[in-house]
């Protein structure tokens, strides 16, 4: 159903929201490539912020494409595999970002508090493993809670009232008790929002801890700036996730806060990183240099 009941407005939802995928696309793509390019960024930190750019560009490619197709072509449908394997795909990967906020927390609070063993603990062994588990804890729980909503029987009506195929409208379609599935999506949501939320809580916990300690200004200043970026990025993530799966406060708001965080957050984080990052902009910097003496050399020959 998506926005249907909104008809005045979907044009201008449409347009709104294709250029903020397109920007979104471009900007995670082009911190890729800024990390792959520039070798000061070949750093643990900045392979788990590359993962977050892959993740950030497919969580976004799973419903956007759908949902401007349904405002513009008026196209509603969609079929039940293609129902469920969106359901899949979309909660693995949001699982899998939240872990990997957690995994970058983690990295900041070592980058921070053991600064001399740093480049030791965090190898590239350790770094690949640290990468790669938070996709496998997604998909994983995410298969469970698809394979329960999966198993419902579905005879009643077929209109979803939102834009994605997500587990609470799916269950609301049930003609049948959809008991044991809400308790694995609730136990699902409690392993992919909560316990990741909290692993990053305690982590800078420790971290302002630490950085209350720094005697010298601008040395809290260097400590803090190396995790704001992150932490801003955790916050707008868990702040619209936490509301609409923990909490959740109605249907129709949950369609506006389920834009925020598969249109709006995707959208802010390619800035949060490269307006708030020395490195990033370095980068970026040094890129367009050799860009400008490109182009010269080329009107020249």
């Amino acid at each position: 159903m998506a926005f249907s009941d909104l008809a005045q407005m979907q044009m201008i939802l449409f347009v709104t929201i294709l250029l903020s995928y397109m920007i979104c696309i471009n900007g995670n793509i082009s911190i890729i490539l800024f990390i792959k390019i520039d070798p000061l960024l070949h750093t643990p930190m900045y392979t788990f912020i590359g993962t977050f750019a892959v993740l950030e560009i497919m969580f976004v490619t799973v419903t956007i494409p759908k949902l401007l197709d349904n405002l513009i072509s008026g196209n509603k449908s969609i079929s039940i595999l293609g129902c469920f394997t969106q359901l899949y795909i979309f909660n693995g990967l949001g699982i899998a970002e939240c872990y990997l906020l957690a995994v970058m927390a983690f990295d900041r609070d070592l980058a921070i508090n053991n600064p001399f063993h740093y480049s030791s603990i965090m190898s590239k062994k350790l770094c690949f493993k640290l990468a790669v588990a938070p996709w496998l804890i997604g998909l994983t729980i995410s298969f469970m809670t698809t394979f329960f909503i999966a198993r419902l029987n579905f005879c009643g009506s077929n209109q979803i009232n939102h834009f994605f195929c997500d587990a609470t409208p799916l269950q609301d379609l049930s003609c049948s008790d959809p008991f044991i599935s809400k308790v694995t999506v609730l136990l699902a949501a409690v392993l992919a929002i909560v316990i990741p939320f909290i692993i990053i809580i305690s982590f800078y916990i420790h971290i302002i801890k630490t950085i209350l300690s720094i005697k010298s200004t601008d040395g809290k200043r260097k400590a803090f700036s190396t995790c704001s970026s992150h932490l801003t990025v955790t916050s707008l993530f868990y702040g619209t996730a936490i509301i609409v799966y923990i909490t959740p406060i109605g249907t129709q708001c949950n369609k506006f806060l389920a834009l925020v965080y598969t249109v709006l957050t995707p959208l802010l984080n390619p800035f949060i990183y490269t307006l708030r990052n020395k490195d990033v902009k370095s980068s970026i910097k040094k890129l367009r240099a050799l860009l400008t003496h490109f182009l010269i050399v080329s009107a020249f020959c």
